[in-house]
């Protein structure tokens, strides 16, 4: 099983335990993070304003956990369960992550500089295969190639 394919089967099987629990899946990864294997489920509340919570993360990884131990997840390396809050500087990996947050300002990271800035802050404008579009403080909008983009979240100002 490649690791997408375990990040979809493990969304298959955990959307209605996390809709029962009264949180939605915001993404799935799995990845190797130094010399160990992560499983991640990152969770976010849409249907009131309270906040994910450590009951709530408890709740899914307690429930999920078991499912896991399914025989077609024999194949997988040994792994470490994550479930975690999207919070409030969530990364947008998703196209309907960045359909949801569109005019939101977001913070993007590049692979290598930019102009000379390993990063830029603006409001985000659109997004399609991969290309972020941001209109920055100045007016001027600039779309950024998918190939240049390591990573777009949430602005937060403290």
């Amino acid at each position: 099983m490649t690791g997408k394919e375990v990040c979809q089967r493990v969304r298959e099987l955990s959307a209605p335990v996390a809709e029962q629990i009264g949180v939605s899946i915001w993404d799935v990864t799995f990845e190797k993070e130094g010399g160990q294997y992560v499983l991640t489920v990152t969770i976010d509340r849409e249907k009131d304003d309270r906040p994910v919570d450590l009951d709530d993360c408890e709740k899914l990884s307690r429930t999920i956990d078991p499912m896991l131990d399914a025989k077609e997840f024999n194949s997988l390396p040994p792994y470490t369960l994550c479930v975690s809050s999207a919070g409030i500087a969530r990364t947008l990996r998703l196209p309907e992550h960045f359909a949801k947050y569109i005019g939101s300002e977001v913070e993007v990271r590049f692979y290598r500089a930019i102009n000379g800035a390993k990063f830029t802050e603006g409001t985000l404008a659109g997004y399609e295969d991969g290309c972020v579009t941001i209109d920055g403080d100045n007016g001027e909008r600039i779309i950024y190639e998918a190939k240049d983009v390591a990573l777009v979240r949430l602005a937060v100002h403290i």
